[in-house]
């Protein structure tokens, strides 16, 4: 099984990747680490490690070894490194949101397929022993028929949050909360309820002094007639996201550990059967569920998977397509004040970008 070699750039985010790449030494190797300055990078570097360090970018791509590409950059540089990685030979993964359009998206698919080498977006909320037990269930018929969902992204961001000059801008983080926090809650959803039909939202700023929304709500149809409410501030006492669903045979409510926010798929969820004959038979099918790698773990060993040639569970570019279509439909809804269809087509208005 081949050890992939992989280059990191961005150090803020990039913290996170390298810690959870460490957990799985038989599968990845950090080559290098890139970041804008070396304190920046030697924040991070643990003691003894032979990690190259390097502050150009370019320069790293010329390096023939290297396999991956890990883009940990903000959301205005997306496209341009996915584009360049890809063109350099390299497989790429690259944090949410993956681009900032549909057309992008679209370019980025076509230079794939062109060069051969894959893209894997970041969801790392779907890995986690919760999300796991759900997905048994479902899988088991015991949940059954999807009706109602219910969901939360209530964080706090403040002065100390905003202090990076391109965060709260439309120009450097390319949205707000919709983009920057609940895609991941999004993205859940749409594993667990399918595809979305509709959706109407009102998106407000209420909270900082910034030019993109903070607060939100939203109602979601999905393509199999369920319903979805989703509420979202960045103006909470602490961080929460929260997801309530009810399914014909079963109710499963997710946790709320504020230190689980970012990883809500691996916090303790409950599951109460709607018939208390069941309940049993539910429990049954929870006790064979093994803890699987979690987060950025989770979703790095499924990258290793597909590249093995293995079974994976990784995240797809149809499913990062899928949650910029989710994205423009909600800037499209709030600005019209209608209810939009998906999916979304060269044609609507907002295709080549939602930003104002």
């Amino acid at each position: 099984m081949k050890k992939y070699q992989v280059a990191i750039i961005g150090t803020n985010i990039g913290a996170k990747h390298y810690k959870d790449f460490l957990k799985i030494p038989d599968k990845f190797n950090i080559h290098t680490l890139c970041g804008l300055t070396r304190e920046a990078i030697d924040n991070i570097l643990v003691s003894n490690n032979e990690t190259q360090v390097s502050l150009n970018f370019d320069e790293v791509l010329k390096k023939k070894e290297i396999d991956i590409v890990d883009i940990c950059l903000p959301p205005h540089l997306h496209f341009s490194a996915c584009k360049k990685s890809l063109e350099a030979g390299k497989h790429v993964i690259c944090e949410k949101p993956l681009v900032s359009s549909l057309k992008e998206i679209d370019e980025l698919e076509k230079i794939s397929k062109e060069t051969d080498k894959i893209i894997f977006p970041v969801f790392q909320y779907r890995y986690g022993l919760g999300f796991s037990k759900l997905k048994a269930l479902i899988q088991s018929g015991l949940a059954g028929k999807p009706l109602v969902a219910s969901l939360e992204t209530h964080w706090n961001r403040g002065k100390d949050y905003y202090s990076k000059p391109w965060r709260g801008t439309w120009k450097g983080e390319q949205g707000g909360a919709i983009l920057s926090h609940s895609i991941h809650i999004h993205d859940l959803i749409s594993m667990i309820f399918g595809s979305v039909s509709s959706v109407f939202a009102k998106l407000t700023t209420r909270v900082n002094d910034i030019e993109v929304e903070d607060c939100a709500a939203l109602t979601i149809e999905m393509e199999n007639g369920s319903l979805v409410t989703s509420s979202i501030t960045l103006g909470a006492a602490n961080d929460t996201s929260r997801l309530r669903l009810c399914f014909n045979g079963l109710t499963v409510e997710s946790a709320a550990t504020p230190d689980k926010a970012y990883n809500p798929a691996d916090d303790k969820w409950k599951f109460l059967a709607r018939e208390p004959v069941t309940q049993n038979q539910v429990d049954d099918v929870l006790a064979k569920v093994n803890k699987p790698k979690s987060w950025y773990t989770g979703m790095f060993n499924e990258i290793a998977n597909k590249l093995d040639g293995k079974n994976s569970d990784e995240v797809t570019l149809l499913d990062a397509r899928k949650s910029l279509e989710f994205v423009t439909a909600v800037y499209d809804s709030s600005r019209q004040g209608k209810d939009i269809s998906l999916p979304i087509n060269k044609n609507n208005p907002l295709y080549n970008s939602w930003l104002p």
